[in-house]
């Protein structure tokens, strides 16, 4: 294996396994960032004869409608969003929720922008994990930015907080400090600025503040035909609940049986999670996170209850209408299979993620076909199996090295950073692809591609359907 002094794999190593498990990216690499923009959100619309996946579509569209109407769009103007969803169902799904000049973020959305402009779509979709902490690595994470080389609080939250608390909680109010790490007041000029662009009210959830940022950011800086549509996991859990109140949905039917779907797909997870595939996705809760206090925690099923594995705090039965009070009530929030089983897999929409995610979703697939075969649901599984590249890579497509978003918005517009962007050539424009390199669990795979392991695609990867 071509890896680097440090051990670390090459960017070289990375295009050849991502070329493996996502066969026809290899046509791309050499290509223009355009072309790789245009082609993956390139969709057929909804494929309309599957009673379920119907059913799901129809609801996933009155979510779109709802969010929309919260972000200021008038009722034409939501209806268009969740039109477009069915004519086009394709959404990025890669960054959390984070503000827009955030670099992974802000890059991320300008590829999408690439994409979207190629196909005339007016609604940049996107769904931002808000059950994340405000830190995911050493001062980076939703509660940080960085503006003229110095680290920025955005909600001037001490540490304890940032480590403890979930940006979906509801335990503000939250407001943008944009404060240095030792002072409160704005940190720097650029600090400043950015500050007088934000809302200056408080939220009662950091994820509720971030929203509104970004609706901020956008109307400032963004191009007016398109338009952005943000979803996170608490509107998600009303998601959900639309389904669960429906005693004729085929949700509420699943989980108000005899538990053996649930079962079944905690099983198949916990079957790969023991295998070669070890890792990518986990039995972290079942199904559904507690939610108290601005912090999640892992639940169990157990006896017919959605249980706190301390015993600190109450049961919620595992049955369709206690859950969907229970999603009502913010006292729990869907797992990351749940939201990509409402949002994605049951309606199908084409999700667009980073270097965990083009694994990780393809098994989501896996498990839920594992637990249809189970339990008989062939209408379903069928039409699972047609589906076209269902997810692909499209987070950190774009990185520039040393990226500085906010002041690239106040020296240059959008449609030119999009002009400059998009004639790189795909391989320029994803630089050294240090999301994968640094990744050990991407350095096993590349080992196992390396030694022919994967050349053979083994059973759960019939699911990316990327050819």
């Amino acid at each position: 294996m071509d890896a680097s002094g440090d051990g670390h794999l090459t960017p070289a190593d990375l295009k050849r396994t991502l070329s493996h498990v996502m066969p026809g990216l290899d046509q791309f690499w050499s290509r223009e960032l355009n072309d790789y923009a245009r082609a993956v959100y390139e969709v057929e619309r909804h494929r309309a004869g599957c009673a379920i996946r119907d059913d799901a579509m129809i609801r996933l569209k009155a979510c779109v409608e709802r969010a929309a109407l919260r972000s200021g769009a008038d009722r034409a103007r939501a209806r268009e969003a969740a039109d477009q969803l069915a004519a086009a169902p394709v959404m990025q799904t890669g960054p959390h929720c984070h503000l827009l000049i955030e670099p992974d973020s802000f890059y991320t959305h300008l590829f999408s922008l690439l994409g979207l402009s190629a196909h005339r779509l007016r609604w940049h979709i996107w769904y931002g994990a808000s059950t994340v902490k405000f830190i995911e690595k050493a001062k980076k994470g939703p509660g940080w930015l960085n503006l003229e080389n110095e680290t920025i609080n955005v909600f001037g939250l001490p540490r304890s907080r940032m480590d403890a608390y979930s940006l979906c909680g509801s335990n503000g109010a939250y407001n943008f400090l944009l404060s240095g790490i030792e002072r409160s007041e704005a940190a720097n000029p650029s600090a400043a600025r950015l500050k007088a662009i934000l809302p200056s009210e408080g939220f009662a959830s950091a994820a509720e503040a971030i929203k509104a940022g970004n609706q901020a950011l956008w109307t400032r800086f963004f191009p007016e035909p398109i338009q952005l549509l943000q979803i996170d996991d608490i509107d998600v859990a009303d998601l959900v609940a639309d389904h669960l109140e429906d005693t004729g949905s085929w949700l509420s039917k699943c989980i108000g049986g005899d538990g053996a779907w649930a079962s079944a797909i905690l099983e198949a997870i916990d079957e790969l999670d023991t295998g070669p595939w070890t890792g990518w996705i986990r039995r972290t809760t079942d199904l559904f996170w507690g939610l108290a206090e601005g912090k999640i925690y892992p639940l169990q099923l157990k006896n017919g209850d959605l249980s706190d594995i301390t015993g600190s705090r109450s049961d919620v039965p595992f049955q369709p209408s206690c859950i969907a009070e229970a999603l009502r009530e913010r006292r729990i929030v869907p797992s990351l299979f749940v939201a990509f089983l409402v949002i994605s897999i049951l309606p199908g929409t084409r999700v667009l993620g980073g270097c965990r995610q083009v694994v990780y979703y393809p098994l989501m697939r896996h498990v839920l076909a594992t637990a249809l075969g189970k339990t008989g649901e062939t209408d379903l599984l069928n039409s699972l199996r047609a589906d076209a590249c269902p997810g692909v890579w499209g987070h950190r497509v774009l990185k520039p090295h040393n990226g500085s978003p906010f002041a690239a918005l106040e020296n240059e517009t959008v449609m030119g950073l999009l002009e400059i962007y998009g004639k790189l050539s795909l391989t320029d424009a994803c630089g050294d692809l240090a999301s994968f390199t640094g990744d050990p669990i991407w350095a096993e795979l590349t080992e196992r591609a390396r030694n022919r392991g994967l050349h053979a695609p083994p059973p759960e990867w019939q699911w990316a359907r990327w050819s």
